[in-house]
């Protein structure tokens, strides 16, 4: 007996994104592009063109008037090193981030946790955090500076009439004219206006644990402050990282709190490298651009800091 060969296979049906012309498929492939165009555009022209050209100048001989006498090589990185004020600068921009990073996250740890809990007015009170945060940070440093005025800010009124001033307009009331009290000034000011944010990004954190954790802690006999310290912090763990990582990045870069108070100064005692990068400009846009590319690899390292802390946040909530 004879067998019939095996039906033929059947070919398989094309995808759905292979269907069409080329053309066609070529259009349906750039459709994207008319919603993140003009994000590519913007990026490129206000975040990759300029990155480019700071590379570039830091690696040239640029004089005052900006003519280019071409390529120097490292040269302005050792002028940079060179500074007579770039330790100090360096040291003060250290102290700078870590007292007021440290302020803030325990100011705000403290705020999320009070928040956290239900009391008469506490929408008010939320509603009332964001105000710093609101206002520009320029328009707030201005305000304090006004507040500093060593004849008629408030602040120093406020002083005088306690007692803590002995007599308005003299030296001891000039608190931005003297570089140690100035710089504790901005950091107060920093602190102020980096809180409301901080205190959010904590409260998100604390609302995402879990009532049952407690309730099971509560069986267990943990005291308060055993379930704080094993529960609370390790969960919150990942907000905390990110919110250090974010305020970190915004301190470091900070420019308008101090320009708007001092300007850096007198002379450049109370620059960060932010500032002290804008004061190089004026006699050596070359040296600027250098100072720019160390905090611009920086800020990189920083940024790979928060996306590795982001990603670690994403599996803990998975």
């Amino acid at each position: 007996m004879t067998l019939a060969p095996p039906p033929p296979p059947v070919p398989a049906e094309p995808c759905a994104g292979r269907r069409g012309t080329p053309r066609q498929r070529v259009w349906a492939a750039c459709q994207p592009l008319a919603w993140i165009g003009p994000a590519i555009v913007l990026i490129f022209s206000v975040v990759l063109v300029p990155v480019v050209l700071m590379f570039r100048t830091a690696f040239h001989d640029i004089d005052a008037v900006g003519f280019d006498r071409g390529f120097v090589g490292w040269a302005n990185f050792e002028a940079l090193l060179r500074e007579p004020s770039l330790a100090a600068v360096v040291t003060r921009t250290a102290v700078w981030v870590v007292v007021v990073v440290t302020a803030t996250m325990v100011c705000s740890l403290l705020l999320a946790q009070l928040f956290n809990q239900r009391f008469p007015g506490r929408r008010v009170a939320r509603w009332a955090l964001i105000a710093p945060w609101a206002a520009s940070v320029f328009m707030t440093a201005v305000v304090f500076r006004w507040m500093l005025d060593p004849r008629s800010g408030l602040i120093n009124i406020f002083l005088h009439d306690i007692g803590v001033l002995p007599e308005l307009g003299t030296a001891q009331a000039d608190w931005l004219g003297r570089p140690s009290a100035a710089l504790w000034w901005m950091i107060g000011v920093a602190v102020f206006v980096s809180i409301p944010f901080t205190t959010y990004a904590i409260l998100a954190g604390l609302q995402a644990i879990p009532a049952d954790v407690y309730e099971a802690a509560v069986l267990d006999g943990a005291s308060p402050w055993r379930t704080y310290r094993s529960i609370t912090l390790p969960l919150l763990r990942p907000a905390l990282l990110v919110a250090v990582l974010i305020n970190i990045m915004n301190v470091f870069n900070s420019f308008p709190i101090i320009w708007a108070m001092t300007a850096g100064g007198p002379g450049d005692q109370t620059a960060t490298t932010t500032i002290f990068m804008y004061q190089l400009k004026s006699s050596s846009i070359a040296e600027s651009a250098a100072l720019s590319v160390v905090n611009f690899g920086i800020v990189i390292v920083l940024v790979v800091l928060f996306l590795k802390a982001a990603g670690g946040r994403s599996q803990v909530q998975s």
